[in-house]
């Protein structure tokens, strides 16, 4: 077994000592951007030793204009007869359609001996794909709310090697973060999350269902820790990369031990006090983005019971009210249901048609 090195590294060795030289040779006047975007763990920098055995090694995107549609196929054969079988120890070829369903549908026999990962495709077709939107449309405020946020991580995530066509260079420009409004009502819609259950996870505990309180705490830390990303302004990642993604936050030295107590607590009331430290944070990192009217930073009671909470409906309104885009407006005025990934973590549903989830928002 080769030693490891990180699948970005690899793949940008793979296109400089191999891909480009080849392109250069055969095809002197391509226009062309080369990459590693998209699914897979190395492209958001999580991948390790055990990443290797299975959907990794050398690979990338080769991104060509609309008018040179027509020399996909020739690109793709000519690199399956002149690829090596392997690079830097590590095989060349792989199952093309290892890193998921959506990719199955660039799958087809090549030329050569080597069925490679080199995957020649127009910016346009990479958005149906990674999104379920055509780029070329107008993109509406609503539009936002459909993508799942790591679908937009992984654009702006991996390494770009070559872009003299300046297409994917400017997707990137374009969802490197959420329009101003739309960020506001992800956030509104966090903290109404939050405010909706807090008081619930210590009275399921009160009445001595631990059980049940402690399934609610998880379901705060989680809510917490997608306010953390919102606030940092980074797309948080699928599941498996999380809690590895936020650990890399600027906030988590400070209340990633507030929320890992919390997990473990044995009795509600330590479960409580550790959540409700944790939203003291919350709370003094939102007020420190000064995007909205400062709240107080200090949990209180829960009404007359000996329950602490941050009263997170208050800052979902103050967030409410900074929104002025029209459509956001409207979306906003209704219930604060939030983007795809707040009100569903199925991921089938993220599957989904672009269009069939956005008629929720109109």
């Amino acid at each position: 077994m080769p030693i490891f090195i990180p699948g970005v590294e690899l793949s940008r060795r793979f296109y400089e000592e191999i891909v480009r030289p080849l392109l250069v040779e055969t095809f002197p006047e391509l226009a062309y951007a080369a990459a590693l975007v998209g699914p897979g763990s190395e492209v958001l920098g999580f991948d390790s030793e055990m990443s290797m055995d299975h959907d990794w090694g050398p690979r990338l995107f080769l991104f060509v204009r609309e008018k040179d549609t027509g020399l996909s196929e020739t690109i793709s054969d000519m690199l399956s007869q002149r690829l090596p079988a392997a690079f830097a120890g590590f095989p060349v070829a792989l199952p093309l359609d290892a890193s998921g369903s959506s990719l199955r549908d660039l799958k087809r026999p090549l030329a050569g001996p080597i069925q490679h990962r080199v995957l020649t495709i127009t910016i346009r077709d990479f958005g149906r794909i990674q999104l379920g939107y055509d780029l070329v449309q107008p993109l509406q405020t609503a539009d936002w709310l459909t993508f799942p946020a790591h679908s937009l991580g992984e654009i702006v995530a991996g390494a770009v090697y070559h872009d003299d066509i300046g297409e994917l260079t400017a997707l990137r420009q374009r969802f490197v973060w959420y329009p101003h409004d739309v960020w506001l009502y992800l956030l509104a819609c966090g903290w109404q999350r939050i405010g909706q259950e807090e008081h619930l996870m210590p009275r399921a505990g009160f009445m001595g269902d631990e059980l049940g309180s402690a399934l609610i705490a998880s379901r705060l830390v989680r809510d917490v820790m997608n306010l953390c990303f919102l606030m940092e302004r980074q797309y948080a990642p699928y599941a498996k990369w999380f809690g590895t993604g936020f650990q890399r936050l600027r906030c988590a030295g400070e209340i990633y031990p507030l929320l890992w107590r919390a997990q473990q607590a044995a009795s509600w009331q330590e479960r409580m006090n550790a959540l409700a430290n944790a939203y003291e944070v919350l709370a003094r990192m939102q007020n420190a983005l000064g995007v909205s009217k400062v709240l107080p930073e200090v949990a209180s009671n829960f009404y007359d019971r000996p329950f602490r909470v941050i009263h997170g409906e208050l800052f979902a309104q103050a967030l409410r009210e900074e929104i002025t885009d029209p459509d956001m407006q409207r979306i906003a005025g209704r219930r604060l249901i939030g983007s795809l990934n707040q009100w569903s973590d199925s991921t089938d549903m993220e599957g989904i048609e672009h269009e069939r989830i956005q008629r929720l928002y109109e």
